[in-house]
Order: structure tokens, then C-alpha cells, then sequence
């Protein structure tokens, strides 16, 4: 006899198999990621439907096969209307999601990385984030993200000579741990230029201070700058 597991998770992705079936990436809130095969889900009449689309936040319930999960049952719980009528939001919503899918391996649930993208997913959907707001939201996800999975980088100190950081030509090294110092920079074959604005947003990220970000003058210039620096 099949056991039933019960849980809360957010639809991440999801990808066509077979005639009517859909195979699921889901973040639980008690099993970690997982990948569900909703069956026949695409039939008019299945009952799955309603609680199984894209970045829906959804009651679960599942079965383990000799193969693979089962979903068996999906009762929606937030659909983050707004996130979907915009297309700004949505593409955050897609970045959010490749990128959790690419870093998250195996079956664990963590609480801090749970809360994280409830955060993050409840501030997509709110009208009141938007324009270079909505930007730097996708970059409060990376780095906090990051930070939970143990990869916060040094934004105080050189990592080289650990020396206190001055406004002056700063470098950036993701390899290396954080914020390389003028005088150090030379040590290393690649890395990024990175000014002190963009520094501190981003120690504001880290802080998880989204009452300040939301308050920030944020510059064009400043996300370019993230942006870069987010993919080294």
C-alpha cells in the first residue's frame, strides 16, 4: 500500500510527457524539490488542474512509485494573480525559477530557503514593487539565495590582504570569495570592475533589508553592475 505525503510547494516547472501527463518541479515545504508526475493532468476533465500551474503555491499531495512521485492531489492556495498579468514580473518569476532549478540538487527541505521564496514571490505579485524595483528583486533572490547554500561573499574586507574597504577602484571575484582591493587586484586574472554604490545595495541585499532597497535612488548603471558581477 502506497503511502500518502502531504505539503505545501510552489510549482517551478513543469514539462509535457507522454499523451497527457506533466512532469513537475516542485519546492516543498517539507520534502525539498521534487519531481511529481501529475498523470493525464492535461485532460479538460482532470481534477489536477486547478492547482497545478506555473509559480501557483499549492497543497500537495503525492504517492512514491517504483519509479517515480505521483501527484494525486493539488489544492491552490496563492496563484500570485497579479505576477501573471506582467510580463516584467513574469520574467523574474522564470529567471527565479532556472535558477533555483540549476543550484538545488536532491531531496531537503530547508525552512530559510522556504521563506525566501515566499518572500520573494509575494513581493513579485505586490503592485506596489515595479520598474528597476522588480530588477533589483530578481538580484535580492540571487544573493540572499547564495548566501543560504553558503556562498555569501566578502563585502567588508579585501579576501586578499582582509584590510577594511576604502572608496576607491574595487574589483569583484566570485571564485575568490568577494571584494578585491586596488592594490591586490593584480592577483587575479579575471576579475570585475565594481563601485562603491553597487557594493553597498548590495550589502543592503545581504542584510535583507528590503525596507531601505525599496527607498534607494536605484540607477540604471547599478543593476548593469549587478548584473555582472551576478554571473561571475
Amino acid at each position: 500500500m502506497f503511502t500518502h505525503h502531504r505539503t505545501q510547494g510552489f510549482i517551478l516547472k513543469k514539462n509535457d510527457s507522454g499523451e497527457a501527463d506533466r512532469l513537475f518541479t516542485v519546492y516543498t515545504k517539507n520534502f525539498g524539490k521534487l519531481e511529481l508526475l501529475a498523470k493525464a493532468v492535461r485532460k479538460i476533465k482532470s481534477k489536477l488542474r486547478a492547482g497545478l500551474e506555473l509559480f501557483y503555491l499549492s497543497e500537495i499531495e503525492f504517492i512514491q512509485g517504483k519509479t517515480h512521485k505521483t501527484l494525486t492531489d493539488a489544492i491552490l492556495i496563492n496563484s500570485f494573480k497579479n505576477l501573471k498579468k506582467d510580463l516584467a514580473r513574469l520574467t523574474i518569476a522564470y529567471r527565479i525559477s532556472e535558477t533555483f532549478d540549476k543550484l538545488v540538487r536532491g531531496q531537503e527541505s530547508d525552512e530559510k530557503i522556504w521563506k525566501l521564496l515566499s518572500e520573494v514571490f509575494e513581493k513579485l505579485n505586490s503592485l506596489k514593487i515595479r520598474n528597476l524595483k522588480l530588477e533589483i528583486l530578481y538580484y535580492y533572490f540571487l544573493w540572499n539565495f547564495l548566501s543560504l547554500l553558503g556562498y555569501q561573499p566578502e563585502l567588508y574586507r579585501c579576501v586578499f590582504c582582509q584590510k577594511r574597504l576604502v572608496p576607491e577602484k574595487l574589483y569583484f571575484n566570485a571564485k575568490e570569495g568577494g571584494i578585491i582591493c586596488h592594490n591586490c587586484f593584480k592577483k587575479v586574472k579575471l576579475v570585475e570592475e565594481v563601485n562603491i554604490e553597487t557594493i553597498k545595495i548590495l550589502r543592503i541585499i545581504l542584510a535583507k533589508n528590503w525596507a531601505t532597497l525599496s527607498k534607494l535612488k536605484i540607477e540604471k548603471s547599478y543593476l548593469k553592475s549587478l548584473n555582472i558581477i551576478s554571473k561571475t
